[in-house]
């Protein structure tokens, strides 16, 4: 158990914290669950760099790693709407896409090849990232302008969520067609 690979299972926990943080009636709990999601998405970064720099990448990482990013953007996305800081139609629109390309890849690995992820899809991760770190934080100062610019992120998110989608799928449809 290297240290990309703890820092990737420190994520896995928190998530349950932020979305129990999310869920509870007190004061300063949209500031709480902004930084929980923070150190959660810093962990992300750290993992990925330390992994690579010093050629620590495992299959456990490989598996885990994109796994716990899905689980935090989602459980926190699903926590919004309840919150009503997220449009219900753009949380199913995100994890539609998640399922679909999580689907894809295991399809692909199954028969032992394995799909990057592509520029568009990091863009579609750090948009959302962020926009759910703007909308947290405004949620918790109630500032309508940081809120406008979180939700108007949270839409770029969205569209960003449906091409990154659209590429994987369209991208790799061969995997569909050659599986058994």
């Amino acid at each position: 158990m290297n240290l990309p690979n703890k820092l990737t299972l420190f994520r896995v926990f928190l998530i349950p914290i932020l979305v129990i943080v999310m869920m509870m009636d007190i004061p300063a709990k949209f500031l709480i669950a902004c930084i929980i999601f923070i150190v959660a998405s810093l962990t992300d970064m750290l993992d990925g760099k330390i992994a690579r720099k010093y050629n620590l990448v495992t299959d456990f990482g490989k598996f885990m790693d994109p796994l716990a990013d899905k689980l935090l953007v989602i459980s926190t996305l699903i926590c919004m709407i309840e919150a009503d800081l997220a449009a219900g139609w753009m949380v199913i629109i995100i994890v539609a896409r998640e399922l679909s390309v999580s689907i894809l890849r295991a399809i692909a690995a199954a028969d032992g090849t394995v799909i990057a992820a592509g520029k568009s899809g990091k863009w579609k991760t750090a948009t959302q990232m962020v926009s759910i770190v703007l909308l947290l934080f405004g949620a918790h100062l109630g500032n309508m302008t940081i809120l406008m610019i979180g939700n108007i992120l949270l839409i770029i998110a969205t569209l960003l969520t449906l091409y990154s989608g659209w590429e994987y799928l369209y991208g790799n449809r061969h995997v569909f067609m050659n599986s058994k």
